[in-house]
């Protein structure tokens, strides 16, 4: 029964159209959705199972291939901060980049963020993962990680809970005050905001996991003073950070659950920023467009070929760090981005005309066998 329907499902496209001429047209949008549901692996039947039972069964024919381990790096030695309460890395605001980069080479990647810098991400194949920011001094005006590189002279680290941090830390802040202007920390619990040494640092927990302290962004007081508007003018320099910055946040969670990291696809990044752009401009937010086609539509109509696929949608963060912490805490955002299914992925972005952003990041596999 089971290599009946995995073959129904392979041969779809020798049988699709004709049969459709043949089924009334409430029955076939019944049946139709029901295949749509088959491609996007949505829970009714599981493909990973039977994919499973199907390479036992037929090992003999067909030779399975299996996703080889990561090679597990060596955490660094963590020491406490020598002047700042946090450091990530053994790294502090204010140290150089030739501090950093003695300790840790090269970045693997710099995108421009909402400060106007860049984000210059360290990691060896997304472990020991962090990412700092630089003013035009070469000076280390912001940092972020969202692994186990934290050390604090409060002796808070990842894995602490809400309640911790609140204890050992006080109330947070409810106002972040700028020259330019003012906005509520309205964070439905999600992170906490603290000015601490000249600094803002944000605190973002896990709310599927206890509230668990799950990742920390650390910002001077001058670069965040920098700003004068509330959502960074978008730009194509920021459009591409963003997308950049959400792809490695992604693959660094990922390799947090000892899953594999996925592939970067430009094909489907194309797909993605359209629907961006599409909600940016129309003034709509959702997965449907105002045409009426599905995320897998649209892939089908770019010649996208998968097997499975899923869709996230985020809208009106600051940046791709807060779109990628609430992707998280949103449970059906989090099952694709720790969905082990799939392989691939690309990422959208547009802005709005109050240059608010829109990401739309695009999961797939078009493989059976992995």
């Amino acid at each position: 029964m089971l290599f009946i329907l995995l073959l129904a499902f392979w041969t779809k496209p020798f049988w699709e159209d004709p049969v459709r001429e043949f089924i009334p047209e409430a029955v076939g949008d019944t049946l139709y959705s029901a295949q749509d549901f088959t491609t996007q692996m949505i829970d009714d039947f599981d493909f990973d199972q039977a994919r499973e039972q199907v390479t036992s069964l037929y090992s003999s024919i067909i030779d399975s291939v299996q996703e080889p381990e990561q090679e597990q790096v060596e955490r660094p030695e963590l020491t406490a901060p020598d002047e700042q309460s946090f450091s990530i890395g053994n790294i502090e605001l204010g140290d150089t980049r030739d501090e950093v980069e003695e300790m840790y080479g090269e970045p693997a990647r710099k995108s421009e963020n909402e400060y106007g810098v860049d984000w210059s991400t360290y990691h060896e194949n997304y472990q020991n993962f962090m990412m700092v920011a630089y003013d035009e001094q070469d000076v280390v005006r912001g940092l972020f990680t969202n692994q186990d590189l934290l050390s604090s002279q409060f002796d808070i680290g990842l894995g602490d809970t809400k309640a911790v941090v609140n204890e050992t830390l006080g109330e947070p802040e409810e106002m972040i005050r700028n020259d330019w202007f003012n906005y509520q920390v309205d964070s439905e619990g999600e992170y906490d905001v603290y000015q601490i040494d000249g600094n803002y640092v944000t605190i973002f927990y896990d709310i599927h996991e206890g509230d668990e302290l799950t990742a920390i962004q650390l910002i001077d007081e001058d670069l965040e003073a920098a700003k004068d508007t509330l959502y960074t003018p978008g730009s194509e320099a920021l459009k591409e950070g963003f997308e950049y910055q959400l792809f490695d946040l992604t693959n660094a969670t990922r390799v947090k659950h000892a899953l594999p990291v996925l592939e970067w696809d430009e094909d489907v990044r194309e797909t993605a920023r359209k629907h961006s752009t599409d909600m940016a401009e129309n003034q709509f937010f959702g997965h449907t467009n105002l045409q009426g086609e599905s995320p897998f539509d649209r892939m089908e109509e770019d010649e996208i070929a998968f097997t499975s696929a899923g869709e996230n949608l985020a809208y009106g963060q600051f940046s791709s760090v807060f779109a990628h912490q609430g992707l998280m805490n949103s449970l059906g955002h989090r099952e694709n981005i720790v969905h082990n299914g799939f392989t691939s992925i690309g990422i959208g972005v547009d802005f709005n005309d109050n240059n608010q952003p829109f990401f739309t990041e695009k999961f797939f596999s078009d493989q059976w066998l992995s």
